[in-house]
């Protein structure tokens, strides 16, 4: 460009993103041009909404920018290289060996702030970055909060998030043990839960088969090895009239809700549709 030569150490951002999406969408990234954009806004330490008033880049400022396109051109996933995630409206400390929350899970956390009574009890199982839980904290006026993971790492990242929220209150524990918050049993006024629900062997994109934990992504044969127990332990710890909500595979539309119904202690099942009209998650209130 005449500018780069007349200018070198400042570098146009409409050329910049233009170049950068056309990298990014060559490797297959499924939305180059708002990557681009994030990465560019990250860069120059600005809103993303502002990019239209930013006219240049510095020469150090590119060489930033150029480096995390290749690193998201590699597959990398953009939030690791934000080193956040957005949900509904948090920003949470993600990266490896942490499940990335998506946007459709804002759909359910939504779901459980609608029905949370004034001074609920909470439970966010497989909590990951505490996604679900702080939202309900942060939205809702719940009297305790409790959020379950069981991963390590998962959980470093679920404290480093959860320090703000004194009402959160988070739980080392897997959600196929039979003695897992015991104390709670009947007092639960809702549960939720995105467990790992994909079936095992299906392909997945590679930023969630390279950096993603298997553990938080795949749910046995049949993906609902994860999600019987849930079922089971939301019968114990819900009361009388609690809900549960539990996200699934878009193949278990039909499946999860059957659960439910077969277990005998839940009415009102009901399947739940994402933005894009596929069964995303199943409700459902305990008898």
């Amino acid at each position: 460009m005449d500018s780069d030569n007349e200018h070198p150490s400042r570098h146009p951002v409409p050329g910049v993103l233009a170049r950068a999406t056309a990298e990014l969408a060559r490797a297959g990234v499924e939305s180059p041009r708002v990557d681009a954009e994030w990465l560019a806004a990250h860069v120059l330490e600005i809103p993303r909404g502002r990019l239209l008033l930013a006219d240049a880049m510095r020469t150090d400022e590119l060489r930033r920018f150029e480096a995390l396109v290749a690193d998201r051109a590699r597959r990398i996933p953009l939030q690791h290289l934000l080193g956040t995630a957005a949900f509904r409206h948090l920003e949470l400390s993600v990266g490896d060996g942490v499940f990335i929350p998506r946007p459709e899970t804002e759909l359910l956390a939504g779901w459980g702030i609608d029905v949370s009574p004034p001074a609920a009890v909470v439970v966010d199982l497989c909590s990951g970055t505490g996604a679900i839980a702080l939202s309900i904290a942060e939205e809702s006026k719940p009297a305790e909060v409790y959020a379950v993971e069981r991963s390590p790492v998962a959980l470093s990242f679920l404290r480093r998030n959860a320090a703000g929220f004194p009402l959160v209150r988070v739980v080392e524990g897997d959600v196929t043990s039979a003695d897992l918050l015991t104390f709670l049993d009947g007092r639960v006024d809702v549960l939720l839960c995105n467990p790992p629900y994909v079936p095992d062997g299906t392909p997945v994109p590679p930023e969630v088969a390279d950096h993603d934990p298997a553990e938080a992504v795949f749910g046995g044969a049949d993906g609902l090895s994860v999600i019987r127990p849930v079922i089971a332990l939301a019968g114990r710890l819900l009361k009388s009239g609690g809900h549960v909500g539990i996200e699934h595979d878009d193949v278990h539309g039909d499946a999860v809700p059957q659960l439910l119904l077969e277990d005998g202690r839940f009415t009102e099942v009901t399947a739940q549709i994402d933005l894009t009209g596929r069964p995303r998650f199943a409700t459902a209130r305990r008898r």
